[in-house]
């Protein structure tokens, strides 16, 4: 039998769970003119669903899902919103988180924010030229930066060198 305590403490846990495995709803970049904008209709038309609700929507993706793990080619991770060259394949490394990981981004290619949607703070990386949501950037990666860029895949492409 439920009671009215444990369905409150389910119904908590669920909002908790799906704002961590799903991220948080709302723009990308709301309040900041970048030098690529759409409408949402045309980042939807553009982009696809998957992709819409992480580089505009700050969804996150499924940890393990992105081919781009597997990705050991020479070349480039480039923004899928605008094709703009974030991270130099010779940054990536295997963090066993479940994200595509780097630990330098190219210069000038992107824009930390603060992000404080789940009730801690995390610093958001967004593309620079349009605003997209990466992923985020913590202090625990390898030298020589000591950072990991954790990003979506879905929020970028690889172009081969």
């Amino acid at each position: 039998m439920i009671d009215r305590r444990m369905f409150l403490g389910a119904a908590g846990a669920a909002v908790a769970g799906s704002l961590v495995l799903f991220g948080r709803s709302g723009a990308a970049s709301p309040n900041v003119r970048f030098a690529v904008n759409h409408t949402p209709a045309e980042w939807r038309k553009l982009l696809g669903a998957q992709r819409y609700a992480v580089l505009r929507e700050a969804s996150t993706e499924r940890p393990f899902s992105s081919p781009l793990l597997r990705e050991h080619r020479r070349g480039t991770f480039v923004c899928a919103g605008c094709r703009l060259p974030l991270f130099a394949s010779a940054t990536k490394f295997e963090s066993g988180t479940g994200w595509p990981s780097f630990w330098k981004v190219l210069p000038g290619a992107v824009i930390n924010r603060a992000d404080r949607s789940l009730m801690m703070e995390r610093t958001e990386v967004l593309c620079r030229r349009c605003g997209g949501h990466l992923g985020h950037l913590f202090d625990d990666g390898p030298k020589p930066t000591g950072l990991r860029y954790c990003m979506n895949g879905l929020a970028l492409n690889f172009r081969a060198a």
